[in-house]
This record gives structure tokens, C-alpha cells and sequence, in this order.
């Protein structure tokens, strides 16, 4: 079989397009129906605030409703666990806390592997406490000049309410005078 020139050019040519014509990814719309953030934590407090402010800011920019749904229980693992048994579709998000992270080390047990199972989409806030022992110093100052130990409380009262929370280590070594 003999083949013409100019059908020889078509095909070579064909070939060395084809590599660089596979890297081009046609991007399908997204959202295209509503998507359901996940906050462990009851409603009110600070992950859920935060929840509902990306929410309505990326319901405003990409046109889809963003729908917050509070899982509160086991310190964050059944809102957890129900975003790793969701469908990996995109449209089930968890608003992770430093807990999340924790609690991997705390419970021998889980249903999951927050490492393995949750894949990591962006980072929205961070938490100043979190950057040595030199702020922790700092804060045991400021807080003392301020309010007392007020900041490691809640409910007017003597008791630590927020104990077990992912504050709460901060709170024992302010306490302790770092």
C-alpha cells in the first residue's frame, strides 16, 4: 500500500499534536447543584460562623447554594464520618478545626482516617495561639492586664467549660504562667 504525501503530513502532523492535546481538560461547571458543608460543631460557634460567612460568599460567586449542616457529637468524629461516607462528588465539604487533626490521636477507634480519607480543598482561617510559647507568654500578659482569666472561660462562673476543646491545652499553660 502505498501512501500519498500528503496524507503521510496529515497523520504525522496528527501525531505530534496528539500529546499536547491531552493535557487540555475540558473544566465541567461546578457547583452544578447545591453543596453541603459539614460543620462538626454545633451551631453558633466559631467553625459555624465561619461555615456560614464562606458560604454565602461562595453562593454569591459560583451561583449555587451553599447549605450548612451542623453534625455536633464525639468531639467533632460524627460530623466527621459522615462527610467521609458522603460520595466523593465534590458537593459534601467538612469545615475542618484543629480538633479534627487531634482527635486522630486521641480515639483509638474511629470509622475513618482523617489522613487518608479527607483530602484537603483550601484553608480559610488560622488560629494565632497556635505559633509557640512565645505568644502563649504574651497572651498570659495581655490577659492578666485585661480580664483576668476570662478568656479561658465561659458562663460567668469558676469552672473551665471549655475543657477537652481544642483551646484547652492553651488554657492549662496560660493557667500554668508559661
Amino acid at each position: 500500500m502505498k501512501l500519498p504525501r500528503r496524507n503521510f503530513l496529515h497523520l504525522a502532523a496528527g501525531a505530534a499534536a496528539l500529546p499536547a492535546v491531552s493535557r487540555f481538560a475540558w473544566a465541567q461547571a461546578y457547583p452544578t447543584r447545591p453543596v453541603r458543608m459539614v460543620v462538626p460543631f454545633a451551631a453558633g460557634g466559631p467553625a459555624d460562623i465561619l461555615a456560614r460567612l464562606m458560604g454565602q460568599w461562595l453562593s454569591e460567586r459560583l451561583g449555587q447554594p451553599f447549605v450548612i449542616e451542623n453534625r455536633p457529637g464525639g468531639g467533632g468524629n460524627i460530623g466527621t464520618e459522615a462527610v467521609v461516607r458522603a460520595a466523593p462528588d465534590g458537593y459534601t465539604l467538612l469545615t475542618c478545626v484543629t480538633v479534627n487533626a487531634v482527635n486522630a490521636t486521641l480515639y483509638d477507634k474511629l470509622n475513618f482516617n482523617f489522613i487518608l480519607d479527607i483530602a484537603p480543598v483550601a484553608s480559610i482561617a488560622r488560629d494565632p495561639r497556635r505559633t509557640g510559647a512565645g505568644d502563649v507568654r504574651h497572651h498570659v500578659v495581655v490577659d492578666r492586664v485585661r480580664e483576668g482569666w476570662q478568656t479561658t472561660r465561659a458562663g460567668g462562673d469558676d469552672r473551665d467549660t471549655l475543657a477537652g476543646a481544642a483551646g484547652h491545652p492553651d488554657g492549662g499553660r496560660i493557667r500554668a504562667g508559661l
